[in-house]
């Protein structure tokens, strides 16, 4: 019955905040008037709802192409790419008395730094809280549906949010991602507060407000392409200058570099190292369009990665964790199964609990590795990891 007056309650939100006297692109934000009045009310609130859509799976440098925000009363749409300055929004983001709901965040963090130099305080993950929570489906699709009877329309997940004008449908569809997150919140910090996990919470997004997206300048390409530790020197080398290549197809084109050449066939190609076309149509993924197409550019940057003299070859660092002791191999062990059943017993997936790597840090000598515990973990079960590794 509590489900189900969850659901009917869901609904109803939803039907007042967005009737059919009131469609989506009324709520559309595309100038500056309206966008600072909307600033003005959203100031005087304590608790709003975001999310992002962008353009990522279509353009070569993603943005930001759309902001939700939902606030108890109203839902509003944000139009980054309109003629507005959408940094008036930077001071509500700032403010520490207004508590801002995200869900699944990182990803959000960094676009809005990146974009606007917007930082966030006082989030609320509610992908975060649900897994403390201990559900075992976190996704806002799977939330909504259970809490709220809610289904969202998948279909647009990956549109081209760049493209103008915005359909109907996906107006409607970006306004269902924030218009139930506040009584989501509100109903995950209750649940929290039961369990006296809502401080956990508190500190996991307010690590997560502080992600930023790492500078590759003067970084080699090859070096964080998937599987590149498995890959000899020269492959490496030859792997680079297809990156290389790929990603100036891709900057001219204006699209994401895997819609000009997908990874696994730079794989082949920088194993296989063909000199010519005859060998170019021995790669089996190699269409004869491709290769008219890019076969030229392809075959000189291949020669170009085989001609790096042999003290110039990248090298990646061994992924292989480092071989433990005795003593530390036995604590890693005994952590582990203490982890088991720690996590057994809050409900918790142990990768929250605690990670590889900290329980290797930990079982190092030294009592001082219990300060790499967050403060919750500390409080939660400092004590039990401390008597653990002594």
């Amino acid at each position: 019955m509590k489900a189900l007056n969850r659901c009917r309650n869901g609904w109803e939100l939803l039907q007042k905040k967005n009737n059919v006297t009131n469609p989506a692109a009324a709520h559309l934000v595309t100038d500056q008037k309206t966008l600072d009045e909307l600033v003005e009310r959203l100031s005087k609130e304590s608790v709003l709802a975001f999310d992002l859509e962008a353009d990522s799976l279509h353009h070569y440098t993603e943005k930001v192409c759309l902001i939700q925000v939902s606030s108890a009363s109203e839902d509003r749409l944000i139009d980054p790419l309109a003629p507005i300055d959408v940094k008036v929004l930077a001071p509500i983001f700032a403010n520490p008395a207004i508590k801002k709901i995200f869900h699944g965040a990182d990803y959000d963090m960094r676009s809005l730094y990146r974009d606007f130099g917007i930082e966030v305080v006082n989030l609320f993950d509610t992908m975060i809280a649900s897994q403390f929570l201990g559900e075992s489906e976190f996704g806002l699709a799977a939330l909504l549906k259970k809490r709220f009877g809610v289904e969202l329309d998948k279909r647009y997940q990956k549109a081209d949010w760049s493209k103008r004008p915005f359909s109907q449908e996906m107006l409607d569809y970006a306004m269902k991602d924030t218009s139930l997150l506040i009584e989501l919140y509100r109903q995950l910090e209750a649940e929290l507060k039961q369990k006296g996990r809502l401080a956990w919470v508190e500190e996991e997004s307010e690590l997560v407000a502080g992600v930023r997206s790492p500078s590759r300048e003067g970084e080699l390409m090859c070096l964080r392409f998937k599987g590149a530790s498995k890959m000899k020197p020269r492959e490496l080398a030859v792997l680079e200058e297809l990156l290389r290549f790929r990603d100036e197809k891709a900057r001219l084109a204006d699209v994401p570099p895997f819609r000009i050449l997908s990874n696994d066939l730079l794989r082949e190609l920088a194993e296989k190292q063909p000199r010519n076309n005859f060998e170019l149509v021995g790669i089996h993924t190699m269409s004869s369009k491709l290769i008219e197409r890019l076969g030229r550019g392809l075959l000189q940057a291949i020669a170009n990665g085989l001609a790096v003299p042999q003290d110039k070859l990248p090298q990646v660092q061994s992924g292989r964790r480092p071989v433990l002791d005795r003593l530390q191999d036995e604590r890693v062990k005994r952590l582990k199964v203490w982890r088991e059943a720690k996590s057994a017993q809050l409900g918790l997936g142990i990768g929250l609990v605690a990670n590889n790597t900290l329980l290797e840090a930990l079982a190092e000598p030294g009592s001082q590795n219990i300060s790499l515990l967050k403060r919750w973990q500390r409080e939660a079960f400092g004590d039990e990891l401390a008597s653990l590794i002594s």
